[in-house]
């Protein structure tokens, strides 16, 4: 093999020429000499036109390589700029490099793959760089992978959510694929508008082959699907309904407590002790209930089991309340025939219940029915969007640093969307 053949397989590129290669003493770096074959010699960099040479732009330049062993590895060359006739005035492409990125491709691959395998820590002190200029590149390399593939396509069941990604409300929307797991789509904002930006780009086409879209039953989400995909089955997620009747009864029993507590004010003001400590361990009871009234019957331990028959004999309206947050959950247990049945017995109980809160819930489910029985008959829920919320979260502690958030949709994206990065020099059968 000649030398210039095994420099170019060491240093990872292609349709470069190299004219010489140094290592420089003083800092310490090889330098390779390069410059595009004649195919790129006046190209735009931004789309790749070929356009007429403009001026010689800012002289040399390096871009960084993969090191060889411990020692750095640059590659130099000509930057000049060409006169495009859509951008204007912009610097050459060159085959080894990104527009406008001061690493190799190779390099840009290697990092992108450690950020999806490795610790922030590692990443860095591996590669000699800052995490910030870790975002930057996986934000480049997913433009690339996103401009070679369609995330979108052969979508049929989804599911919608928004998660918070930092301080102040701010939110990113998540699009899931039920049938692959994948995270097919993200953006900043949680509104009809940045729903409606994934409509948009899934086209009208696609749109009328949605069959099937969970959520939470947010009216943000619900009214832009009904509008652009009116075919699909909208189905509420179950593990939402359940929350809503488990907020309901938590309600219920703060204003218990409270209700203790003002007793006990008043009691201290008639200066019965005895009473008011009677008072006092009352309230703190019904404060301590919470676990006991949130959980499961089946997962209870044998005090809160104690503490829910207590419920039962001192306040009969708390138990009441509980009796209904059950009732709800146990429906999504049952097969669609007995829980289109057992919806509407709930739904009599909870109006005639007397207890406002859970009066107000069963206008919610009423409203919601529809998407609750589709979810229990076609057996989707928002379960596998928590799972990829989980994940995010991880990814958004160690996303943090990053410059902005398309960083970290970068990052989200290539981990869970399908297409992580491999390795430079590896086949992706072997990734």
């Amino acid at each position: 093999m000649r030398g210039v053949s095994l420099w170019r397989a060491v240093l990872g590129v292609e349709r470069t020429v190299i004219e010489n290669v140094e290592f420089d003493h003083i800092e310490q770096i090889v330098v390779a000499h390069v410059r595009p074959q004649r195919g790129y010699w006046a190209r735009c960099g931004v789309c790749g036109t070929p356009a007429a040479r403009y001026d010689n732009g800012a002289g040399r330049r390096r871009w960084r390589s993969l090191d060889m062993g411990s020692t750095m590895v640059f590659l130099e060359a000509d930057s000049p700029r060409v006169s495009c006739p859509v951008h204007g005035p912009t610097v050459r492409q060159v085959p080894w490099a990104r527009h406008g990125a001061g690493h190799t491709r190779p390099f840009d691959q290697q990092v992108a793959w450690l950020a999806t395998q490795c610790s922030k820590s590692a990443t860095c002190q591996l590669m000699r760089i800052a995490w910030r200029t870790v975002g930057s590149i996986i934000a480049r390399v997913w433009a690339d992978t996103v401009a070679g593939t369609d995330p979108l396509a052969g979508l049929r069941r989804i599911g919608i959510d928004e998660i918070s990604y930092k301080r102040n409300y701010k939110y990113l929307t998540i699009v899931v694929d039920h049938d692959t797991g994948r995270l097919v789509w993200v953006a900043i904002g949680r509104d009809k508008a940045t729903v409606q930006a994934f409509f948009d780009a899934l086209g009208a086409d696609r749109c009328g082959q949605i069959t099937h879209v969970t959520a939470d039953g947010a009216k943000w989400i619900g009214d832009v699907v009904a509008r652009a995909c009116p075919e699909a089955v909208r189905c509420t997620d179950p593990f939402h309904v359940v929350k809503w009747a488990t907020d309901a009864l938590d309600e219920v029993r703060r204003q218990v407590w409270n209700e203790a507590r003002g007793d006990k004010r008043q009691l201290r003001e008639r200066r019965l002790a005895n009473k008011v400590n009677r008072a006092r361990g009352y309230a703190r009871d019904i404060k301590h209930a919470r676990y006991a009234l949130w959980k499961n019957p089946e997962n209870l331990t044998t005090r809160q089991s104690a503490k829910l028959a207590w419920i039962a004999k001192t306040e009969p309206t708390l138990y009441r309340a509980y009796l209904l947050k059950e009732g709800l959950r146990l429906i999504f247990q049952l097969p669609i025939d007995e829980a289109r049945d057992a919806l509407e017995a709930w739904i009599s109980w909870a109006r005639r219940c007397r207890i406002e809160r859970f009066v107000h819930l069963q206008r919610t489910i009423c409203t919601y029915k529809t998407e609750i029985l589709a979810s229990i008959e076609h057996g989707l829920s928002n379960g596998l969007i928590e799972s990829v919320n989980t994940k995010i979260r991880l990814i958004t502690r160690m996303a943090f640093g990053f410059r902005s958030p398309e960083a970290l949709i970068a990052l989200a994206m290539l981990n869970l969307g399908g297409h992580r990065p491999t390795l430079p020099g590896r086949q992706k059968a072997h990734a």
